[in-house]
Protein backbone atom coordinates (compact mmCIF):
# COMPACT_ATOMS: atom_id res chain seq x y z
CA UNK A 1 0.00 0.00 0.00
CA UNK A 2 1.29 3.46 -0.91
CA UNK A 3 2.49 5.84 1.76
CA UNK A 4 1.91 9.61 1.71
CA UNK A 5 4.24 12.21 3.27
CA UNK A 6 1.51 14.12 5.12
CA UNK A 7 0.79 11.00 7.20
CA UNK A 8 4.20 11.04 8.89
CA UNK A 9 3.16 13.30 11.78
CA UNK A 10 0.03 11.30 12.61
CA UNK A 11 1.95 8.01 12.37
CA UNK A 12 4.66 9.25 14.74
CA UNK A 13 2.10 10.48 17.25
CA UNK A 14 0.22 7.19 17.33
CA UNK A 15 3.31 4.97 17.45
CA UNK A 16 4.99 7.10 20.12
CA UNK A 17 1.92 6.82 22.34
CA UNK A 18 2.30 3.02 22.24
CA UNK A 19 6.04 3.18 22.80
CA UNK A 20 5.46 5.32 25.88
CA UNK A 21 2.78 2.99 27.24
CA UNK A 22 -0.06 5.44 26.54
CA UNK A 23 -1.44 3.77 23.44
CA UNK A 24 -5.19 3.21 23.50
CA UNK A 25 -6.55 -0.17 22.44
CA UNK A 26 -9.37 1.48 20.43
CA UNK A 27 -8.75 4.44 18.12
CA UNK A 28 -11.66 6.25 16.50
CA UNK A 29 -10.05 7.78 13.43
CA UNK A 30 -12.09 10.69 12.13
CA UNK A 31 -10.95 11.17 8.53
CA UNK A 32 -12.49 12.52 5.36
CA UNK A 33 -12.28 10.70 2.05
CA UNK A 34 -8.99 11.11 0.28
CA UNK A 35 -6.76 11.88 3.27
CA UNK A 36 -5.04 8.48 3.28
CA UNK A 37 -6.68 6.95 6.36
CA UNK A 38 -6.36 3.41 4.98
CA UNK A 39 -2.60 3.83 4.53
CA UNK A 40 -2.20 5.24 8.04
CA UNK A 41 -4.13 2.36 9.59
CA UNK A 42 -2.18 -0.19 7.56
CA UNK A 43 1.14 1.35 8.61
CA UNK A 44 0.16 1.39 12.28
CA UNK A 45 -1.14 -2.18 12.03
CA UNK A 46 2.10 -3.40 10.48
CA UNK A 47 4.02 -1.86 13.38
CA UNK A 48 1.71 -3.47 15.95
CA UNK A 49 1.96 -6.85 14.22
CA UNK A 50 5.75 -6.72 13.77
CA UNK A 51 7.67 -9.19 15.93
CA UNK A 52 11.00 -7.34 15.63
CA UNK A 53 10.17 -3.62 15.66
CA UNK A 54 12.93 -1.26 14.52
CA UNK A 55 12.10 1.79 16.60
CA UNK A 56 9.16 3.45 14.89
CA UNK A 57 9.32 1.14 11.89
CA UNK A 58 8.28 -2.44 11.28
CA UNK A 59 11.17 -4.68 10.28
CA UNK A 60 9.60 -6.00 7.07
CA UNK A 61 11.34 -9.34 7.56
CA UNK A 62 9.57 -11.21 10.36
CA UNK A 63 6.72 -13.67 9.84
CA UNK A 64 4.14 -11.10 10.96
CA UNK A 65 5.42 -8.53 8.46
CA UNK A 66 5.41 -11.07 5.63
CA UNK A 67 1.80 -12.01 6.38
CA UNK A 68 0.75 -8.35 6.53
CA UNK A 69 2.52 -7.61 3.25
CA UNK A 70 0.73 -10.56 1.67
CA UNK A 71 -2.57 -9.46 3.29
CA UNK A 72 -3.04 -12.97 4.70
CA UNK A 73 -2.48 -12.34 8.41
CA UNK A 74 -4.98 -14.48 10.32
CA UNK A 75 -5.12 -12.02 13.25
CA UNK A 76 -5.92 -9.03 11.01
CA UNK A 77 -9.71 -8.74 10.91
CA UNK A 78 -11.41 -6.35 8.49
CA UNK A 79 -15.06 -5.74 9.31
CA UNK A 80 -17.09 -4.53 6.31
CA UNK A 81 -20.68 -5.04 5.12
CA UNK A 82 -21.42 -8.26 3.28
CA UNK A 83 -21.62 -8.06 -0.49
CA UNK A 84 -24.82 -6.35 -1.56
CA UNK A 85 -25.44 -4.77 1.86
CA UNK A 86 -24.77 -1.29 3.23
CA UNK A 87 -24.73 -2.17 6.93
CA UNK A 88 -22.90 -4.50 9.30
CA UNK A 89 -25.30 -6.57 11.37
CA UNK A 90 -25.08 -7.91 14.90
CA UNK A 91 -24.28 -11.48 13.78
CA UNK A 92 -21.07 -10.37 12.05
CA UNK A 93 -19.93 -8.58 15.22
CA UNK A 94 -20.76 -11.57 17.42
CA UNK A 95 -18.73 -13.86 15.17
CA UNK A 96 -15.84 -11.40 15.35
CA UNK A 97 -16.05 -11.25 19.15
CA UNK A 98 -15.76 -15.04 19.34
CA UNK A 99 -12.60 -14.97 17.22
CA UNK A 100 -11.05 -12.22 19.32
CA UNK A 101 -11.44 -14.20 22.54
CA UNK A 102 -9.57 -17.12 21.02
CA UNK A 103 -5.78 -17.28 21.23
CA UNK A 104 -3.87 -15.29 18.64
CA UNK A 105 -3.05 -17.64 15.78
CA UNK A 106 0.33 -15.99 15.22
CA UNK A 107 1.13 -15.42 18.88
CA UNK A 108 1.09 -11.63 18.63
CA UNK A 109 -1.41 -8.81 18.40
CA UNK A 110 -4.96 -9.08 17.08
CA UNK A 111 -6.32 -6.11 15.16
CA UNK A 112 -9.81 -5.16 14.01
CA UNK A 113 -9.99 -2.65 11.17
CA UNK A 114 -13.43 -1.10 10.63
CA UNK A 115 -13.20 1.23 7.58
CA UNK A 116 -16.73 2.62 8.04
CA UNK A 117 -17.96 2.62 11.61
CA UNK A 118 -21.20 4.32 10.52
CA UNK A 119 -22.17 1.11 8.73
CA UNK A 120 -22.72 -0.66 12.08
CA UNK A 121 -26.37 -1.07 12.99
CA UNK A 122 -27.32 -0.01 16.52
CA UNK A 123 -27.51 -3.67 17.55
CA UNK A 124 -24.06 -4.32 16.07
CA UNK A 125 -22.64 -1.26 17.85
CA UNK A 126 -24.04 -2.48 21.16
CA UNK A 127 -22.57 -5.95 20.56
CA UNK A 128 -19.17 -4.36 20.06
CA UNK A 129 -19.36 -2.20 23.19
CA UNK A 130 -18.51 -4.86 25.78
CA UNK A 131 -15.50 -6.04 23.79
CA UNK A 132 -14.31 -2.45 23.46
CA UNK A 133 -14.76 -1.97 27.18
CA UNK A 134 -12.99 -5.20 28.20
CA UNK A 135 -10.87 -6.24 25.21
CA UNK A 136 -8.87 -9.47 25.11
CA UNK A 137 -5.19 -8.99 25.82
CA UNK A 138 -3.09 -7.46 23.02
CA UNK A 139 -6.16 -6.67 20.91
CA UNK A 140 -6.57 -3.39 19.06
CA UNK A 141 -9.52 -1.73 17.35
CA UNK A 142 -9.01 0.81 14.57
CA UNK A 143 -12.33 2.40 13.69
CA UNK A 144 -12.69 5.00 10.98
CA UNK A 145 -15.63 7.37 10.64
CA UNK A 146 -16.66 10.31 8.47
CA UNK A 147 -19.23 11.74 10.89
CA UNK A 148 -18.63 10.87 14.57
CA UNK A 149 -21.93 12.48 15.55
CA UNK A 150 -23.73 9.63 13.76
CA UNK A 151 -22.22 7.03 16.10
CA UNK A 152 -23.60 5.91 19.44
CA UNK A 153 -22.26 8.11 22.22
CA UNK A 154 -21.45 5.00 24.25
CA UNK A 155 -19.27 3.69 21.42
CA UNK A 156 -17.43 7.00 21.02
CA UNK A 157 -16.76 7.16 24.76
CA UNK A 158 -14.88 3.86 24.69
CA UNK A 159 -12.43 5.02 22.03
CA UNK A 160 -9.56 7.45 21.73
CA UNK A 161 -10.68 10.08 19.23
CA UNK A 162 -8.10 11.10 16.63
CA UNK A 163 -8.79 13.55 13.81
CA UNK A 164 -6.71 13.08 10.67
CA UNK A 165 -6.79 16.50 9.06
CA UNK A 166 -6.08 17.22 5.41
CA UNK A 167 -2.53 18.46 4.83
CA UNK A 168 -1.72 22.12 4.34
CA UNK A 169 -2.68 23.37 0.88
CA UNK A 170 0.96 23.85 -0.13
CA UNK A 171 1.75 20.22 0.72
CA UNK A 172 -1.23 18.92 -1.24
CA UNK A 173 -0.44 21.13 -4.23
CA UNK A 174 3.20 20.04 -4.31
CA UNK A 175 2.26 16.34 -4.17
CA UNK A 176 -0.41 16.69 -6.87
CA UNK A 177 1.88 18.67 -9.17
CA UNK A 178 4.36 15.80 -9.01
CA UNK A 179 1.54 13.39 -9.87
CA UNK A 180 0.24 15.51 -12.78
CA UNK A 181 3.10 17.55 -14.28
CA UNK A 182 1.07 18.17 -17.46
CA UNK A 183 -1.99 19.61 -15.71
CA UNK A 184 -2.18 23.34 -15.01
CA UNK A 185 -1.60 24.60 -11.48
CA UNK A 186 -4.99 26.33 -11.62
CA UNK A 187 -6.82 23.06 -12.32
CA UNK A 188 -4.88 21.29 -9.56
CA UNK A 189 -5.66 24.05 -7.07
CA UNK A 190 -9.35 23.95 -7.97
CA UNK A 191 -9.55 20.15 -7.70
CA UNK A 192 -7.88 20.26 -4.29
CA UNK A 193 -10.28 22.91 -2.99
CA UNK A 194 -13.28 21.01 -4.38
CA UNK A 195 -11.99 18.00 -2.43
CA UNK A 196 -11.76 19.88 0.89
CA UNK A 197 -7.97 19.75 0.71
CA UNK A 198 -7.80 15.93 0.49
CA UNK A 199 -5.03 15.13 -2.05
CA UNK A 200 -6.15 11.59 -2.89
CA UNK A 201 -9.72 12.75 -3.58
CA UNK A 202 -8.34 15.55 -5.77
CA UNK A 203 -6.16 13.03 -7.61
CA UNK A 204 -9.18 10.84 -8.30
CA UNK A 205 -11.14 13.86 -9.53
CA UNK A 206 -8.36 14.92 -11.91
CA UNK A 207 -7.49 11.55 -13.38
CA UNK A 208 -10.96 10.29 -14.26
CA UNK A 209 -13.84 11.35 -16.46
CA UNK A 210 -15.15 13.24 -13.41
CA UNK A 211 -13.07 16.28 -14.36
CA UNK A 212 -14.54 16.28 -17.88
CA UNK A 213 -18.00 15.80 -16.38
CA UNK A 214 -17.50 18.78 -14.08
CA UNK A 215 -16.23 20.96 -16.94
CA UNK A 216 -19.20 19.92 -19.09
CA UNK A 217 -21.54 20.96 -16.28
CA UNK A 218 -19.84 24.37 -16.05
CA UNK A 219 -20.25 24.90 -19.79
CA UNK A 220 -23.90 23.83 -19.64
CA UNK A 221 -24.59 26.26 -16.77
CA UNK A 222 -23.09 29.10 -18.83
CA UNK A 223 -25.33 28.21 -21.77
CA UNK A 224 -28.37 27.85 -19.52
CA UNK A 225 -27.77 31.34 -18.11
CA UNK A 226 -27.44 32.81 -21.59
CA UNK A 227 -30.70 31.21 -22.76
CA UNK A 228 -32.47 31.50 -19.40
CA UNK A 229 -33.16 27.76 -19.65
CA UNK A 230 -32.00 26.07 -16.46
CA UNK A 231 -34.19 23.05 -17.17
CA UNK A 232 -31.66 22.11 -19.85
CA UNK A 233 -29.36 21.06 -16.97
CA UNK A 234 -31.66 18.21 -15.94
CA UNK A 235 -29.94 15.45 -18.02
CA UNK A 236 -26.58 16.37 -16.47
CA UNK A 237 -27.91 16.36 -12.92
CA UNK A 238 -30.36 13.46 -13.01
CA UNK A 239 -27.70 10.78 -12.57
CA UNK A 240 -26.75 8.31 -9.87
CA UNK A 241 -23.81 10.56 -8.95
CA UNK A 242 -26.10 13.58 -8.50
CA UNK A 243 -24.56 14.38 -5.09
CA UNK A 244 -21.22 15.15 -6.69
CA UNK A 245 -22.78 17.30 -9.43
CA UNK A 246 -24.78 19.24 -6.85
CA UNK A 247 -21.59 19.75 -4.81
CA UNK A 248 -20.01 21.38 -7.87
CA UNK A 249 -23.11 23.49 -8.57
CA UNK A 250 -23.43 24.71 -4.97
CA UNK A 251 -19.71 25.49 -4.94
CA UNK A 252 -20.10 27.70 -8.04
CA UNK A 253 -23.10 29.51 -6.58
CA UNK A 254 -21.28 30.04 -3.28
CA UNK A 255 -18.34 31.47 -5.23
CA UNK A 256 -20.78 33.87 -6.91
CA UNK A 257 -21.81 35.15 -3.48
CA UNK A 258 -18.13 35.65 -2.58
CA UNK A 259 -17.64 37.55 -5.82
CA UNK A 260 -20.48 39.93 -5.00
CA UNK A 261 -18.89 40.48 -1.58
CA UNK A 262 -15.53 41.31 -3.24
CA UNK A 263 -13.92 38.13 -1.89
CA UNK A 264 -12.86 36.64 -5.23
CA UNK A 265 -9.57 35.37 -3.80
CA UNK A 266 -11.54 32.95 -1.63
CA UNK A 267 -13.40 31.36 -4.55
CA UNK A 268 -13.00 27.60 -4.87
CA UNK A 269 -13.47 27.40 -8.65
CA UNK A 270 -10.59 29.62 -9.69
CA UNK A 271 -10.61 28.11 -13.18
CA UNK A 272 -14.20 29.27 -13.81
CA UNK A 273 -14.00 32.99 -13.10
CA UNK A 274 -16.03 34.00 -16.18
CA UNK A 275 -18.89 31.70 -15.15
CA UNK A 276 -18.72 32.84 -11.51
CA UNK A 277 -18.90 36.48 -12.62
CA UNK A 278 -21.93 35.65 -14.79
CA UNK A 279 -23.66 33.87 -11.90
CA UNK A 280 -22.81 36.71 -9.51
CA UNK A 281 -24.48 39.40 -11.57
CA UNK A 282 -27.42 37.39 -12.93
CA UNK A 283 -29.34 38.29 -9.76
CA UNK A 284 -28.87 40.23 -6.54
CA UNK A 285 -27.13 38.87 -3.43
CA UNK A 286 -30.35 38.12 -1.58
CA UNK A 287 -31.67 35.97 -4.44
CA UNK A 288 -28.26 34.31 -4.80
CA UNK A 289 -28.28 33.32 -1.14
CA UNK A 290 -31.82 31.95 -1.51
CA UNK A 291 -30.73 29.89 -4.52
CA UNK A 292 -27.80 28.45 -2.58
CA UNK A 293 -30.11 27.54 0.31
CA UNK A 294 -32.59 25.92 -2.08
CA UNK A 295 -29.93 23.72 -3.65
CA UNK A 296 -28.48 22.75 -0.27
CA UNK A 297 -31.98 21.74 0.85
CA UNK A 298 -32.48 19.81 -2.39
CA UNK A 299 -29.25 17.88 -1.86
CA UNK A 300 -30.23 17.14 1.74
CA UNK A 301 -33.56 15.71 0.59
CA UNK A 302 -31.86 13.48 -1.96
CA UNK A 303 -29.53 12.19 0.75
CA UNK A 304 -32.05 11.68 3.53
CA UNK A 305 -35.47 10.89 2.02
CA UNK A 306 -35.82 7.24 1.07
CA UNK A 307 -37.51 6.60 -2.26
CA UNK A 308 -37.70 10.26 -3.26
CA UNK A 309 -38.42 10.97 -6.93
CA UNK A 310 -35.06 12.43 -7.96
CA UNK A 311 -36.12 13.62 -11.41
CA UNK A 312 -39.23 15.36 -10.09
CA UNK A 313 -37.34 17.08 -7.29
CA UNK A 314 -34.59 18.30 -9.62
CA UNK A 315 -37.13 19.50 -12.19
CA UNK A 316 -38.96 21.53 -9.56
CA UNK A 317 -35.72 23.03 -8.28
CA UNK A 318 -34.48 23.95 -11.77
CA UNK A 319 -37.81 25.60 -12.66
CA UNK A 320 -37.74 27.61 -9.43
CA UNK A 321 -34.21 28.75 -10.25
CA UNK A 322 -35.33 29.76 -13.73
CA UNK A 323 -38.15 31.89 -12.29
CA UNK A 324 -35.65 33.67 -10.04
CA UNK A 325 -33.32 34.29 -12.97
CA UNK A 326 -36.03 35.42 -15.39
CA UNK A 327 -39.01 36.64 -13.33
CA UNK A 328 -40.63 38.29 -16.37
CA UNK A 329 -40.91 35.05 -18.30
Amino acid sequence: MSWYPWLNHAYRQLVESHQQGRGHHAILLHAHEGTGADALVYGLSRWLMCQDKQGMKSCGKCHGCHLMLAETHSDWHVLVPEKGKNTIGVDAVRQLNEKLYEHSQQGGAKIVWLPSTESLTDAASNALLKTLEEPPQNTYFLLRCLNPENLLATLRSRCFYYFLSAPEIAVGLYWLQNQFPAISALDIQTALKLSQGAPLAAKQLLQTEKWQQRNALCQAIEQALNKCDTLSLLPLLNRDDVQESLHWLISLLSDAVKWRQKAQNYCVNQDQQTLIHHLAFAQNVKILLNIVDDWVHCRHQLLSVVGINRELLLTEQLLNWEKQLCPAQ
